[in-house]
């Protein structure tokens, strides 16, 4: 039974693989939706409930999708609009795409979303000031700050854990960042995507079961729909270069099984119901040094290679 399972939050990230990674200019594709009912086909196998951050462009194209994974009881969050960095955005900028995609969303399940991730994972140090954006524009929880020091993104410093972020204006903001783990003396991320394709199966579910005896709170798993369809690339862009035909294709054949094996083991839960149970959260200013202090420079090694895969 799903109560006597440990949970993980589990999460989507709700877009089209062509046109939030070779071009933004290329048009939401209905295989996209496909995939999304194929995942949530297996999450109602499993009664395992999931927060879907949804791109505006996708729910503009695919309005059904988004109504029908609102109406299975799955929490619909924000993806933002275009899916654009968020370090590649003005704040006013940022403001607006990330309103542009809440008015769309909510004229489709009648309320605003709650929550947001950023594409990329782009809340970096350099662009820190979108949690006030975010908090301002009534968002409750973000989960865009990857606690790791990445080649393109991410936070060396910033908690493994969520916690409350207070922002200049004065208000809150729940970050709930992706699982990582502290293994061979560094923070390594393993909770999905790229990493998940990567990781084999045994090792990928020893590292949830690691994270949920190590954690107070459920860890964090998130994937994207095109992750399921190991035909994608060829089928439907094929001209796209080797090196990342392999970078994006790697570990989609063994993906679904993967993602059948975590919730057998794990209960999936949403980011809004794993914070309503959550107590006595650490609150956080950003920019404080005993937060967000600047790592020192390391050279690049093996490691970082093998984790670079997009997400």
């Amino acid at each position: 039974m799903n109560h006597t399972k440990p949970n993980i939050i589990l999460s989507v990230d709700v877009e089209c693989w062509g046109q939030s990674v070779l071009d933004r200019s290329l048009p939401i594709l209905p295989h996209a939706a496909d995939n999304v009912r194929r995942l949530m086909q297996l999450f109602e196998l499993h009664n395992a409930k999931a927060t879907l951050f949804v791109l505006g462009k996708f729910a503009e194209v695919h309005p059904d999708v988004v109504a029908q994974a609102a109406d299975a009881g799955h929490e619909i969050a924000s993806h933002g609009y275009g899916h654009v960095e968020v370090f590649r955005m003005s704040p006013s900028e940022f403001r607006d795409d990330i309103r542009k995609a809440s008015d769309i969303i909510a004229g489709i399940v009648g309320r605003r979303p709650k929550g947001y991730r950023a594409p990329v994972f782009s809340i970096r140090r350099d662009s820190i000031w979108a949690l006030d954006v975010l908090a301002d524009e009534g968002f409750e929880f973000d989960s865009s700050i990857f606690p790791f020091a990445g080649p393109r993104y991410g936070i060396a410093d910033w908690p493994a854990g969520p916690c409350t972020v207070k922002t200049k204006s004065g208000h809150s903001i729940v970050e709930y960042p992706p699982t990582t783990l502290q293994l061979f003396g560094r923070r390594l991320p393993v909770g999905g995507g790229g990493y998940a394709r990567l990781l084999p199966k045994r090792v990928l579910r020893m590292c949830f079961d690691r994270a949920t005896r190590d954690r107070s709170t459920p860890p964090v798993f998130y994937c994207h729909p095109y992750e399921i369809d190991k035909t994608e690339i060829d089928t439907h862009y094929p001209g796209t270069p080797l090196k990342r035909r392999l970078h994006q294709g790697i570990g989609r054949k063994s993906f679904w099984s993967k993602l059948d094996a975590l919730l057998t083991r794990f209960s999936g839960t949403t980011f809004g119901s794993a914070i309503a149970k959550a107590t006595a959260l650490p609150r956080i200013t950003p920019g404080e040094p005993e937060n967000c202090e600047t790592p020192k420079p390391r050279p690049a090694c093996a490691t970082d290679i093998a984790y670079a895969a997009d997400v």
